[in-house]
């Protein structure tokens, strides 16, 4: 939900907003990346590792629907 709002996001900024650990959030990042839901860059800064993640077509098409289901079991 946090790549609905933003054009990338790099890990760091995605571990602290999901207080998540770095293991679970590697985790997520790379089911997400198989699924087609995100793209993954990943790259240097400086001398640091950076990745880079945004939300694809078919992830904001996957999210949009997962929300409206929600809708649907809220009566909203």
């Amino acid at each position: 939900s946090i790549l609905m709002n933003v054009e990338e996001a790099d890990f760091v900024y995605l571990k602290e907003k999901t207080e998540s650990t770095a293991g679970n959030l590697s985790v997520q990042i790379d089911k997400l990346s198989s699924a087609g839901y995100i793209s993954v860059e990943k790259g240097m800064s400086g001398n640091r590792p950076r990745t880079l993640c945004s939300i694809t077509e078919d992830g904001i098409k996957a999210f949009e629907e997962y929300v409206d289901v929600l809708k649907s079991y809220l009566n909203l």
